[in-house]
């Protein structure tokens, strides 16, 4: 396959960059370099199998390719609210140039939702009918309504033009190559962590996630790409089900970094979820899918790499 990856230089567009390649198809990472990273993906660059295009998916582009991934868009708060409309912008017209390209070429597209289309949900755990709970004039509504109408576009695409889509929503996802000021969470308290400061928790640390580790969600986005029921089209949950509360994590993370942990409790943000956990029985099901890797496990992983990043010694 020769496939496209928007985001390619992102978090998980490189993870998804080495697995494509490891699975011995032919790939292009397409990124802007807004919150992608060149370091991510600079051990590809010499590869024959693999090419790198600095563009902007607001901006429409023509190639020739078999599968799209869509991925590009920030997702950290820190990044996506602080140009907002550019961030709708992202998602929306991402989607739709990304959905032309598709139709244009005949070939099967993916798109990265997210976990964020249920705001701050009232079923728990959340299953794919859930509608969600969304502000759409909240401070996260940026990301979370250009989402949803990427989901949107697809379906419509599929429904009026046959496009051939599948669509995953990704839940709390960890591991090497996050950014070190994202202010997601984990990332947020390893490098607080290891710098030796106290870690901001906000609210009162009950607040709950489940978080996968970078590989197995990888694993998922490939085999939701690759199903080929009657159902493909139909959104499917990617997410560890392991749910834990914000002083839970920082336990774990302590024991990760084997430093002692002092904590600052901060306001809660506006909108921020209480609770989140999906339902996977659809993963689980139709792809055979579920995550492999525990937190502790993940977590040493990922305290190896940011020790790296930082150049503390263990």
């Amino acid at each position: 396959m020769r496939v496209l990856v928007t985001g390619g230089a992102g978090f998980l567009g490189s993870h998804l960059c080495d697995r494509l390649l490891a699975l011995g198809h032919e790939v292009i990472a397409l990124d802007n370099l807004f919150t992608g990273s060149k370091k991510n993906i600079v051990h590809l660059l010499d590869k024959p199998e693999f090419e790198f295009v600095r563009h902007d998916v607001v901006q429409p582009i023509l190639l020739e390719v078999d599968w799209i991934f869509n991925l590009a868009c920030p997702a950290s708060p820190v990044h996506y609210q602080s140009n907002p409309v550019k961030t709708v912008k992202t998602s929306v017209m991402g989607a739709l140039n990304m959905l032309g390209l598709a139709k244009r070429v005949n070939c099967r597209i993916l798109q990265a939702s997210t976990s964020e289309i249920y705001g701050d949900p009232t079923q728990h755990p959340q299953t794919e009918s859930y509608w969600g709970n969304v502000n759409t004039l909240g401070p996260r509504s940026c990301y979370d309504e250009g989402k949803r109408v990427a989901e949107t576009l697809m379906v419509d695409y599929h429904r009026q033009n046959g496009v051939d889509i599948r669509i995953i929503r990704i839940f709390n996802t960890f591991g090497p190559r996050m950014a070190i000021g994202d202010g997601r969470v984990v990332s947020n308290f390893i490098v607080q962590s290891l710098k030796g400061e106290r870690l901001s928790i906000y609210g009162d640390g009950t607040q709950t996630r489940c978080f996968c580790y970078v590989d197995d969600l990888i694993s998922g986005i490939v085999a939701a790409m690759q199903y080929e029921g009657d159902d493909a089209h139909e959104p499917v949950n990617l997410g560890s089900t392991d749910e834990r509360s914000m002083n839970d994590l920082v336990a774990a993370i302590g024991e990760a970094v084997g430093k002692k942990i002092e904590i600052e409790y901060k306001s809660l943000p506006a909108d921020d979820p209480v609770r989140r956990r999906p339902d996977t029985t659809r993963a689980r099901e139709r792809l055979g899918w579920g995550p492999q890797v525990s937190l502790v496990d993940g977590l040493r992983k990922t305290v190896d790499y940011f020790r790296s990043e930082l150049c503390i010694a263990d």
